[in-house]
């Protein structure tokens, strides 16, 4: 009766074997897929992000966290994977309201009404508070932006 120790190893030793064996230049089959690519590259949707590395313009890039990127594409791959050099970043983001009214916020901080910061803060509707949206942005000189959170690239348009 054998060993299963002996059997795995049997078995890995022949994967080896079968690995050394493999040849070392690319097979024929691979070589033609590479011009491929590259004409894919050249003529299909990916051509606006080869002509911004050619041509070293800005795209801007819409995200899937509601975040737009506009920058220079420096390399790219066919998952959108991108370097990006010279990015400006920009979301907006909506403020949260602390307090819901005097009494509340009096109650809240323990404060006479006397002492209360009100926030302005527009009313719409019937007494409701709506906050203001505000645009933020932020520069990154060089990025590495992950292909699964791109949705559109759009080249600047001049």
């Amino acid at each position: 009766m054998s060993n299963p120790f002996s059997r795995l190893c049997k078995v890995r030793l022949h994967f080896f074997k079968e690995v050394d064996n493999l040849p070392s230049r690319p097979m024929e089959e691979d070589a033609p897929q590479g011009k491929n690519e590259e004409e894919e590259f050249n003529t299909g949707p990916l051509s606006v992000l080869m002509m911004s590395v050619k041509n070293n313009t800005q795209v801007l890039i819409n995200c899937r966290n509601n975040r737009k990127l506009l920058g220079r594409v420096r390399a790219f791959d066919r998952h959108c994977n991108m370097v990006l050099e010279n990015v400006r970043e920009m979301w907006t983001e909506v403020p949260r309201v602390m307090c819901l009214g005097f009494e509340t916020c009096a109650k809240r901080l323990h404060l006479p009404k006397l002492f209360m910061v009100i926030l302005q803060v527009p009313k719409t509707g019937k007494g409701k508070k709506k906050a203001v949206a505000v645009n933020k942005d932020r520069f990154i000189s060089k990025m590495f932006l992950r292909g699964d959170s791109v949705i559109i690239v759009l080249r600047n348009p001049k």
